[in-house]
């Protein structure tokens, strides 16, 4: 059973509970409040501790990632070797020299012949006069170098597959303890939240965390880890260099951090406004068909378009601002690799650096900056996952319903006697509704509850079911109070059939065997036959397994109120709540589904809220409520012989029936003491303080109540 679903009563009740954040309609849904600022850092260490129950794989990826970037860190450092081998190659040969010259011979001649400069820059070179390039020896390096960057490569991608696996599992784990949380969940919390709100933050949120991980996780520990290398070879190679590549960092942690705090708010607001947008969506186009009746489509499309204007503004807002961070380190990254090309020069023409080490430091400067401005532009989509991060987490640290008992009691032999024991109920502490209420329902009894909308007959039923958690006083079932029984235990032994339908999409087979799972086939035809269902559903194409839509929208309101109370007729609960059940089936249908209603609350005690009182007449107690209270309670023929709210809701229901026959017969409509005449209907029970007579309900069609 759906418990989020709402009566018409409760609706209309909604008004003495105080605010709620509700659906309702779209345009009563813009001035809610904005969400709180997006707090980064907890929230991000609270996503990357849920990786926790996969350390062990995490440990491994952390392993395969060092070594990765190991192997591929080495390799400009070895690629130099090539370098320096090809130089020295081309040097010495342009060096005409008698044979058995040696390397410091050579230089000593240049400095001898003033050219000292020159002389520095070959002392750094290890060349043979006359001796070309040796190609074995280059060769031999360059292998060692692809050995490695395949080596880097195959490790990487053992550690992505890895990773991706982890990530997989965590968001399974995590959609998995959304879907537990939203079961544990009180029915007050749906209340007060808007369903395409809600929606959005366990769907689009939770997707939004995955690719925000799966974007940046591996990204952001392989960029970390080769800052950390690269800068450790580029001190080794030069301190001097690596301090002007330093230079870099804290500009790029300030440039950051500046673009970082303006766009997390638009982010938040992004999210938020995504919400808000579903929620529009999801209540526009569930009730479009009223949309269309009250011509509220250029308003509905003026709502759509405001917040769609919002989130559109957002959205670009947070892209734009986060994407400005990419090129700002590119920049940065420029202005390094210039001023180390140009030192690093110098330094090789004074002969401190050779050529091979300054093309290896250049390409760890590009190897030092281009991580630092990935984590940099990492940063857009890193906060859009937190901020969607601390969504799903908002609900699942909502306060839950209280936890069943540890040792909970059983009813073992149900019988269906029910007790309210001075129960106290409100849904907002300074607005009570039910106050120190009393009521004995013995076993087999059909209990109607009637009274004006709003009195509280389905906060009623609700309490029976624990939908809501009493503020005083007790109820008891069977003698056993409901609350040491665990929620599962206490709805397996009732039934429930709502003014308001609710039918999933699959068959209508599927939608019947709800009831009862594990149900045979013949126990589904049987109860369909009992209650009525049988008679509409060969008339469909392809009977029992025609398959209904979300909405159910492919047979009528009537019908699906038909499979829902067949669904109750399945599951033969001990306890039995009809909340105004027949309100969407004509007068014939109504009839036979009275008789089924019979068959169904046999020897079962039954709670009926209804309108029209002629469908109750029959019931063994009836209570009428206002305000919260019991204030009167009998048979029909003791309420009406009265004469007192009950026999006033009565004759008001038939009054128009009356009216319309005195109307057509030129009847007056209203005797001399201001009540509307009966005995044009027909004779029957006596009507308030000895007045005209109520019509028995044979002899005439109450007008149908629509609250």
């Amino acid at each position: 059973m759906a418990e989020g679903v709402k009566t018409a009563e409760e609706k209309a009740a909604e008004s003495r509970r105080g605010p709620a954040r509700r659906g309702g309609p779209p345009h009563m849904q813009m001035g809610q409040p904005a969400e709180k600022s997006l707090n980064f850092g907890p929230s991000a260490k609270r996503l990357i501790g849920r990786l926790r129950p996969h350390r062990a794989k995490v440990v491994l990826v952390l392993v395969l990632s060092v070594a990765s970037v190991a192997l591929s860190s080495i390799g400009p450092k070895i690629l130099g070797r090539a370098t320096d081998l090809i130089f020295a190659g081309v040097i010495g040969r342009q060096i005409q020299v008698p044979p058995g010259t040696t390397k410091d011979q050579v230089i000593a001649g240049l400095r001898a012949r003033g050219q000292s400069t020159y002389a520095d820059l070959l002392g750094n070179v290890d060349f043979t006069p006359g001796k070309g390039i040796d190609f074995d020896a280059v060769g031999s390096v360059l292998m060692l170098v692809v050995g490695l960057f395949v080596a880097a490569s195959l490790l990487m991608w053992i550690q992505g597959w890895i990773l991706q696996g982890v990530l997989q599992r965590t968001m399974y784990d995590l959609r998995q303890e959304v879907e537990a949380k939203l079961n544990r969940l009180p029915l007050p919390y749906f209340d007060n939240q808007p369903r395409g709100e809600l929606l959005s933050r366990v769907t689009n949120d939770i997707d939004n965390v995955g690719q925000s991980l799966q974007q940046t996780l591996s990204q952001l520990l392989n960029s970390l880890l080769t800052v950390v290398a690269v800068l450790g070879i580029m001190f080794w190679i030069s301190w001097l260099l690596a301090l002007i590549a330093l230079v870099t960092i804290p500009i790029s942690i300030v440039v950051t951090s500046l673009i970082a705090k303006r766009s997390q708010k638009l982010f938040v607001q992004q999210w938020r406004n995504t919400g808000e947008l579903n929620g529009i969506v999801e209540e526009t186009f569930t009730g479009h068909g009223l949309v269309k009746v009250y011509g509220r489509q250029k308003e509905t499309q003026a709502n759509f378009k405001e917040k769609n204007d919002e989130l559109y503004g957002a959205a670009f807002g947070a892209q734009f601002i986060s994407g400005i961070i990419m090129p700002v380190m590119m920049f940065v990254g420029n202005l390094n690799y210039v001023a180390i090309a140009v030192v690093g020069g110098l330094r090789v023409a004074s002969g401190t650096m050779s050529l091979g080490d300054v093309q290896a430091f250049i390409q760890y400067s590009r190897q030092f900056t281009q991580p630092l401005t990935q984590v940099a532009s990492m940063a857009n989509v890193l906060q859009s996952g937190v901020a969607s991060a601390e969504r799903v987490f908002e609900v699942l640290d909502a306060d839950e319903q209280e936890p069943d008992p540890a040792s909970p009691a059983r009813i073992d032999d149900p019988h269906g006697a029910v007790a309210f024991e001075h129960v106290s109920f409100s849904y907002t502490p300074d607005k009570p509704l039910i106050e120190d209420l009393d009521l004995s329902v013995r076993p087999g009894q059909t209990v109607a509850i009637v009274g004006p909308t709003g009195a509280g007959k389905t906060t009623l039923v609700n309490l029976i079911m624990r939908f809501y958690e009493l503020d005083g006083g007790r109820i008891t079932l069977d003698g056993v109070d409901i609350r040491d029984l665990t929620r599962h235990d206490l709805r397996a032994r009732i039934g429930m059939v709502l003014q308001d339908t609710w039918l999933f999409g699959g068959t209508i087979r599927d939608n019947i065997a709800y009831g009862r799972p594990g149900a045979t086939d013949a126990e589904v035809i049987e109860a369909a036959k009992a209650t009525y269902v049988d008679r509409f559903v060969h008339s469909l194409p392809d009977g029992y397994d025609t398959v209904l839509d979300d909405e159910a929208s492919n047979i009528s309101a009537g019908e699906k109120q038909l499979v829902t109370i067949a669904r109750a007729f399945l599951s033969d609960p001990a306890l039995l709540i009809l909340d105004e059940a027949t309100s969407s089936v004509d007068t014939r249908t109504e009839l036979l589904v009275q008789h089924a209603m019979a068959a169904l609350r046999s020897d079962r005690t039954s709670f009926v809220i209804a309108h029209r009182l002629s469908t109750i007449r029959d019931a063994d107690l009836i209570l009428v409520m206002e305000d919260g209270r019991i204030v009167e309670k009998g048979s029909h023929t003791e309420l009406l012989a009265t004469g007192g709210a009950y026999a006033t809701l009565y004759a008001a229901q038939f009054a128009g029936a009356a009216a319309d026959l005195d109307d057509s017969a030129g009847v007056p409509s209203a005797g001399a003491d201001g009540m509307p005449e009966m005995a044009a209907v027909g004779a029957g029970a006596p009507g308030p303080a000895g007045g005209p007579g109520v019509p028995a309900p044979d002899s005439a069609t109450p007008a149908d109540r629509t609250d």
